[in-house]
C-alpha cells in the first residue's frame, strides 16, 4: 500500500520564500521499475484551473518547470528517493494557490496535471 506524507507550505510576504516535499511510503524505489516515472506538484488557485507546477523523474535525471515558475522554483530528491522537495523563492501573489503531490508517467507529462493529488494538498499564501 502507497502512502504519501506531504508537509510544507504557508503564508509569506511577497519576495519570501517557503518549501514544500512529499514523501511516499511503500513505492518500489528501483530505477529499473521507476524509470523515467515523475513525481512533483500541480496547484489550483481559487477559480482557477490545475497548473502543473514542477516535477522530477525518479532516476532524477529530468525536471520539469512551468514557465511561470521557472528560475524561482527547484525541484530536488533524496538519495533513498522517496522524498521529493520543492524551495519556492521570489514569491509572488499569484503563486497562492493549493498545492498537491502528484505523479506523472513522465517529466515530458507533467504540464497536465493530474485530476487529483496523491495527497490532500498544502496551501501556499502570498501576500503583497
Amino acid at each position: 500500500q502507497v502512502e504519501v506524507v506531504e508537509s510544507g507550505g504557508g503564508s509569506v510576504q511577497a519576495g519570501g520564500s517557503l518549501n514544500l516535499s512529499c514523501t511516499t511510503h511503500g513505492l518500489p524505489i528501483s530505477d529499473h521499475v521507476m524509470g523515467d516515472y515523475a513525481m512533483g506538484w500541480f496547484r489550483q488557485a481559487e477559480g482557477k484551473d490545475r497548473e502543473g507546477v514542477s516535477c522530477i523523474t525518479w532516476n532524477g535525471g529530468s525536471t520539469y518547470y512551468s514557465a511561470s515558475v521557472r528560475d524561482r522554483f527547484t525541484i530536488s530528491k533524496d538519495n533513498t528517493k522517496t522524498t521529493v522537495y520543492l524551495q519556492m523563492s521570489s514569491l509572488k501573489p499569484e503563486d497562492t494557490a493549493m498545492y498537491y503531490c502528484a505523479a506523472w508517467p513522465s517529466a515530458a507529462s507533467c504540464s497536465d496535471p493530474p485530476r487529483a493529488g496523491l495527497g490532500r494538498g498544502g496551501q501556499v499564501t502570498v501576500s503583497s
